[in-house]
């Protein structure tokens, strides 16, 4: 991979392959959407960017060259894909999984972002989902100049009310929304901590704020604080297993669960008939 930043624009050459449309649309996250001219846009950290992407090339701006070592984390771009797929693909179903969406990737978001949309995902479908965080980031998000807003702080969020966010439209979510940034802005729930913690010590904690059952705290481990062999199952990657992995993943897959689930999701999304 090589990368040349000028005037605020990063283009990175040797993505490995590296697949926008597979890796912004898969779930994983919401603030993405692709636009009329091939471009993607996005809000991450802030910033409002643009993405374009090329053969084997993604072009990013605007952006800071002291960010880019975050953008290309933030990217998975720094991870060993290559090395990772070919351990998973020992097993022919799940290389089927991965040929069918070679470039899809695991993003490295942010902590509370996760926290939150994942809660907000419960019983919902995307582009509810896309709503009630676009409503919530422009109800306590800071205003970006290009328009659009950041994403909110803990802090923000938890000196809201139930009357306030009422204009989320997020129903039975919004207590859980209050409960979950009230204990990260008190520090009672810590990112540092819980990256310090193992895996399922961490999911336990995380399943200490109201509404966070085993799915969105693996949602959380996975997305937001790099937890690899965090696997998150709602009820249709249950009966893609059933149908698929019917004696459970490989156990040399198990460090790679959760990257292992986002391609059996994706393999399922797109072949709806091969899932019972």
């Amino acid at each position: 991979m090589q990368t040349a930043w000028a005037e605020n624009i990063l283009t990175i050459q040797g993505t490995g392959g590296f697949d926008a449309e597979a890796t912004f649309f898969c779930g994983q996250c919401f603030r993405w959407d692709a636009k009329p001219d091939g471009s993607y846009a996005g809000i991450v950290r802030g910033r409002s960017l643009t993405l374009l992407q090329g053969e084997d090339k993604l072009t990013l701006f605007p952006v800071a060259e002291a960010k880019i070592p975050y953008y290309i984390h933030y990217l998975a771009l720094d991870d060993d894909y290559p090395t990772i797929c070919t351990k998973l693909s020992r097993n022919p179903t799940l290389r089927r999984c991965i040929e069918s969406a070679p470039g899809l990737r695991v993003l490295h978001q942010d902590f509370f972002e996760m926290l939150l949309t994942f809660i907000i995902s419960q019983n919902n479908n995307i582009p509810r989902i896309k709503g009630i965080v676009d409503r919530l980031c422009a109800l306590c998000g800071e205003p970006l100049a290009e328009g659009g807003y950041c994403f909110p702080t803990p802090e923000a969020v938890a000196a809201q009310t139930p009357e306030s966010m009422a204009v989320l439209r997020a129903g039975w979510r919004v207590d859980y929304l209050l409960d979950a940034a009230r204990r990260v802005a008190s520090g009672e729930i810590r990112e540092e901590t819980l990256r310090l913690l193992p895996y399922h010590e961490a999911k336990s904690l995380l399943m200490t704020i109201h509404g966070v059952g085993p799915k969105v705290a693996d949602c959380v481990l996975l997305f937001g604080l790099g937890q690899a062999e965090a696997f998150p199952a709602d009820v249709w990657i249950k009966r893609a297993m059933a149908s698929l992995f019917p004696k459970g993943l490989p156990g040399y897959a198990q460090p790679y669960a959760g990257i292992a689930q986002q391609f059996i999701f994706d393999y399922a999304r797109r072949n709806p008939h091969l899932v019972k």
